[in-house]
């Protein structure tokens, strides 16, 4: 059995393990030994797996740096932050995306990279997708294309080209409401303010009614007659309108709140980097002379030391109360990357003997998950001033979650403030911090 299996000739016994015993080459030699076979190759281990069942690259795995939360370059799509720039941004919950590296998202993908001629060559057809794949097409302009999402491309992928473009090839202009009848998501992360103005989007999505001539109805039952358009998406529910704070994308409180008495069906709104409310943002450094008086006021209504010193949020709440009656069906706020103005969230404010502050029982008693991550990731090279500001903006939230839970006790649905999370040893550093400052408070 063993010269059997020396020679080679049973190969189905070759897979036995067995330990031949050397033998010096001039012995095997004389004895006319064959040579003794090359060991049986090692049996590999389970081959290492990307997460999503795909067979992943050759060779060790990447560094940390490169898929680190930090990098805005080799790190995931949903996943791109970084510590004095872009906030890292969540699609929005339920929206359709198409598998990583199928065929509808490469074609997607590659349909927002070339963008500028896309809109132009399938002008005719872009329109004519399902909604679920328009919105989607929508989102990926957003996110690869670099001008952004401007009111023009919305137009068209929403309702199509013009009237007097379709006449010439003999197509009938299709009604909007009934196409975009199952569109209930739309993501303009990153556009607004940059390639769009909410001015533009409330016109587009609310057209303006049209005067209508005083004519006397022949008959009582006639219909009444439309004083304008159809909404352009009237079961719109999930709408993101994230900036880049990186960016100075000028938004618009008041045009927000403008668009959002015209909206009160929406049940999820992403505000991810928005400034703090404000209705006269310019005007923070803006001061005027009384006429009457004769002294030197501030003008807007939030100035340069109205949040550090006076501890004065009576515009910010002001601003979120009026928001929060006009979008009273909300179920879902993000509000990553707004830590700074996170605490207009539960104080309160005196003005006009009335104490004004938000309701978060009546207006967003249905508001379940309140986002205030802040939007940055740590690295190994995070410095302790941005460690403790991290660790600030996660004790603001845990206080907002509080202030919420306390002021329904038990009424309307369950919160939950989702927040970053400190690794370890950034948490030893922030004690460490603490501690050092409370020895330093108690020797004066």
């Amino acid at each position: 059995m063993r010269r059997s299996n020396l020679n080679g000739s049973n190969s189905q016994n070759n897979h036995f393990p067995f330990t031949t015993p050397s033998v010096p080459p001039a012995i095997r030699h004389i004895l006319q030994i064959p040579e003794t076979p090359a060991p049986v190759p090692r049996i590999r281990g389970p081959q290492r797996r990307a997460i999503n069942g795909r067979r992943g690259p050759p060779g060790p795995p990447p560094p940390r740096s490169w898929v680190s939360l930090a990098q805005s370059r080799h790190a995931p799509p949903t996943f791109k932050a970084d510590i004095a720039g872009r906030v890292q941004s969540w699609p929005l919950s339920g929206a359709y995306a198409p598998g990583e590296g199928t065929l509808v998202d490469m074609v997607l993908r590659r349909m927002a990279l070339d963008w500028e001629q896309q809109r132009d060559w399938n002008r005719y057809y872009l329109y004519t997708l399902p909604s679920r794949l328009r919105t989607t097409l929508l989102g990926q302009v957003a996110e690869l294309y670099e001008p952004g999402v401007s009111i023009k491309d919305l137009r068209l992928v929403l309702t199509g080209p013009f009237e007097e473009e379709l006449a010439k090839y003999d197509v009938e202009k299709v009604d909007a409401g009934k196409l975009n009848a199952d569109v209930f998501y739309l993501d303009l992360t990153g556009s607004l303010g940059k390639s769009l103005t909410l001015k533009e989007l409330s016109e587009l999505l609310h057209p303006p009614k049209a005067d209508l001539e005083d004519d006397i109805q022949e008959s009582w039952d006639e219909p009444e007659l439309t004083s304008g358009p159809a909404q352009l998406l009237p079961n719109l529910t999930h709408l993101s309108l994230a900036v880049d704070p990186g960016s100075n994308a000028a938004v618009s409180w008041k045009q927000l709140l403008s668009l959002a008495g015209k909206m009160s069906q929406l049940t999820h709104l992403n505000l991810a980097g928005w400034p703090e409310p404000s209705l006269t943002p310019n005007a923070k450094f803006a001061k005027v002379t009384s006429s009457s008086t004769g002294r030197t006021v501030q003008y807007g209504g939030t100035g340069p030391y109205s949040h550090n010193l006076d501890g004065d949020w009576s515009e910010a709440i002001m601003v979120l109360k009026r928001l929060s009656k006009a979008l009273y069906g909300l179920e879902y706020l993000d509000l990553t990357g707004c830590a700074d103005w996170s605490p207009a969230l539960m104080k309160e404010s005196d003005g006009d003997f009335t104490i004004d502050f938000i309701d978060w029982v009546g207006d967003w008693g249905k508001v379940a998950t309140l986002r205030l991550n802040s939007g940055y990731a740590l690295t190994d090279n995070s410095s302790k001033g941005q460690i403790m500001q991290i660790s600030d903006w996660i004790d603001s939230a845990a206080a907002v979650e509080k202030h919420i839970r306390a002021q329904r006790s038990g009424r309307g649905r369950w919160i939950t403030v989702e927040r970053d999370t400190l690794p370890d040893s950034a948490k030893t550093i922030v004690e460490n911090e603490r501690l050092r400052a409370a020895l330093v408070s108690a020797a004066w």
